[in-house]
C-alpha cells in the first residue's frame, strides 16, 4: 500500500461532529496513519525573503491506501469533502 495525505482547505463550514465517526472508520480498517489540525507558523529561508505562509491549509490526514482512485474513495464521509470544501490528495513517495 502506498501513503497518501489529505491536505483540507478552509474553505467550508465543515460540521465538526462528523469527524469522530469518520476517523473511527478509518482507524478501524487500518488505513489511518496519522492527522492534525495545522496551526499558525512562519516560512523560512536560509538566505532571501521566503515564500508567503500558505494560509488555506486547516489540517491533514495521513492514510494507506492501494490507490490514488482507493485514496479519493476514502474521502466519503470526510468532513470538509461533505460540506462543499477542497480536499488536496498527495501520494507520499517513500524514499527507502
Amino acid at each position: 500500500m502506498a501513503e497518501y495525505i489529505f491536505l483540507m482547505h478552509d474553505d467550508s463550514a465543515a460540521d465538526d461532529n462528523t469527524w469522530e465517526a469518520y476517523l473511527h472508520r478509518l482507524r478501524r480498517d487500518g488505513l489511518f496513519q496519522g492527522g492534525s489540525a495545522i496551526g499558525d507558523g512562519v516560512c523560512m529561508r536560509k538566505s532571501g525573503a521566503p515564500a508567503a505562509l500558505t494560509t488555506h491549509l486547516a489540517g491533514f490526514i495521513r492514510v494507506n491506501a492501494r490507490s490514488l482512485d482507493h485514496a479519493k474513495s476514502l474521502l466519503k464521509g470526510n468532513p470538509v469533502f461533505e460540506a462543499g470544501g477542497t480536499v488536496e490528495i498527495r501520494e507520499l513517495p517513500r524514499t527507502d
